[in-house]
């Protein structure tokens, strides 16, 4: 299991990316709200406009975020087009940055990542 730690650090590149990358999927789950609250026979459309402007933004500011960890990090194209494809359909950026920490494209929260070698543990008295 993988530990957040303070999920208010944002003291890193990937730090700030994960936070951004769970803000993002927080709010697409508003929006998609939202949207059944415009689709109810009395619609009700301050949802969508409050939580469509929000998610709106923190897009933005998850492609800022994910162009910067890009550049910082050395990824690949590849890895930089995956990052950014995952903002469009709903909760994959977390997707994304579960697989890019196993992967070891998240600096020093993959570095934290125990990785099993295979080999049984070694118990001890």
């Amino acid at each position: 299991m993988v530990r957040m730690g303070n999920v208010f650090d944002l003291s890193t590149v990937a730090k700030r990316f994960r936070f951004i990358a769970v803000l993002e999927a927080i709010s697409w789950g508003f929006l998609i709200i939202g949207m059944v609250f415009k689709r109810l026979p009395e619609p009700v459309l301050w949802p969508v406009k409050v939580f469509g402007m929000t998610h709106g933004i923190i897009f933005v500011l998850f492609v800022i975020a994910a162009i910067v960890a890009a550049r910082e990090l050395g990824w690949s194209a590849k890895t930089t087009v995956l990052a950014l494809l995952s903002s469009i359909p709903p909760f994959f950026t977390v997707l994304f940055e579960v697989w890019a920490v196993r992967a070891g494209q998240l600096g020093e929260l993959s570095d934290a990542t125990p990785v099993d070698s295979g080999a049984p543990a070694s118990v001890t008295s």
